[in-house]
């Protein structure tokens, strides 16, 4: 049994994360590759290794001959008869070769051979290890600032915050712990090259989904989100079980799990809403905390017309127009908002026509928009 190549197989098997077949390959194949620098040729060269015992023989495969032409890969039948009188000119033998024999070139050649083995499956595993994290959250230290960009362990490799990616404003002290959301993993002859985001609409669903347990476990849908890294997010949810409230799930007993995620963005405010299959009710819910009297959604165009009371305009489209803009990139819908009084000057505001929400129940959108106009009538009267 060869012990010390036991070992050392079995201490890289354990901190390399390579398996010992992978290792008793690179071995073999340095074996061939000393014999091809010693003898020219591998043609006849067999290797044999016990992966049990690790010990290992090379032999060269030579015909029995009158008279040797090529020595190496033929054998005189007078040298063969000294190993076995039964052997005859035509025959085979295999003869061992001595390793030790091997100059210094050959042997740090096959040296090169097996750590330049060893490397490549480092690479892979790594790659393989991280691979598997692509589109998800990952926790990492921060390091040290190159520039504009940040330094991160991410454990055995270390990644490159760029400021692209990075939200404006947000600073990190050192050996600070941060999620990040995984973008992609490249494979380079230098190792993975992980590309990481903090300003990513994905590491906010990951982070509910690490969060809420119902969200983990497909209880509760994110359709759809929105956000404006830094400041605002809005996430659109919707529950496959009736008994599930998909927005209070979300937020959690004294919004315990949505103020964790809010933590994490380092305040960023989160809107949840319900998710509807009706875009009218859909566009309604995500321009949300604004009220609306009416909506009406075009289909086919992708375009709607949004009525809210006089004093919930600016809420409605918000600072900057970022409550809008979020709702619009939320539902997929370019939205055109106007006050009831816009809307009653420009004689968008009459329920007669039967417009809304083409594909959809004329009557239904039309009760539906006269009840909403009837109790905010009523509320902007005693306002």
């Amino acid at each position: 049994m060869n012990t010390e190549l036991m070992e050392a197989l079995n201490i890289l098997e354990q901190e390399k994360n390579i398996s010992k077949e992978t290792l008793l390959e690179a071995i073999e194949q340095s074996l061939l590759q000393a014999c091809k620098n010693h003898f020219g040729k591998t043609d006849n060269i067999k290797v044999n290794i016990d992966p049990e015992t690790c010990d290992f023989s090379v032999y060269a495969e030579k015909e029995v001959v009158e008279a040797v032409k090529d020595p190496v890969f033929q054998i005189s039948l007078t040298d063969a008869k000294m190993r076995d009188s039964k052997y005859t000119v035509g025959d085979f033998i295999n003869v061992k070769i001595k390793s030790k024999e091997f100059g210094r070139i050959a042997t740090q050649n096959a040296k090169n051979v097996i750590l330049q083995k060893i490397r490549e499956e480092e690479r892979k595993v790594l790659y393989n290890q991280y691979y598997e994290k692509e589109h998800n959250v990952v926790t990492g230290i921060v390091q040290r600032y190159l520039g504009r960009n940040i330094s991160i362990n991410l454990g055995k490799v270390e990644p490159l915050l760029t400021e692209n990616e990075m939200v404006k404003g947000e600073t990190f002290k050192s050996s600070e712990r941060i999620k990040l959301y995984v973008l992609e993993v490249k494979d380079t002859p230098k190792g993975p090259k992980i590309l990481v985001s903090r300003t990513h609409p994905e590491l906010v669903k990951r982070l509910f989904e690490s969060e809420v347990a119902e969200v983990r476990k497909g209880i509760i849908e994110i359709k759809s989100i929105a956000r404006e890294a830094g400041s605002r997010t809005k996430i659109a949810v919707y529950s496959n079980d009736p008994d599930v409230d998909a927005v209070g799930a979300c937020v959690g007993m004294n919004g315990i799990r949505v103020n964790a995620i809010v933590e994490e963005l380092r305040g960023e405010k989160i809107d949840i809403i319900n998710w509807d299959e009706n875009p009218a009710l859909m566009i309604e819910n995500a321009l949300s905390p604004a009220k609306v009297i009416s909506v009406m959604a075009d289909l086919d165009e992708k375009t709607s017309k949004v009525i809210v009371p006089d004093y919930q305009l600016s809420l409605a489209i918000g600072k900057e127009g970022q409550n809008a803009r979020l709702a619009a990139r939320l539902t997929g819908f370019k939205i055109d908002i106007k006050s009831e009084s816009q809307a009653r000057e420009a004689g968008d505001f009459d329920l007669s026509k039967k417009e809304y929400n083409k594909k959809y129940d004329e009557e239904y959108e039309k009760n539906y928009i006269k009840e909403n106009y009837d109790s905010y009538a009523e509320e902007s009267s005693v306002k």
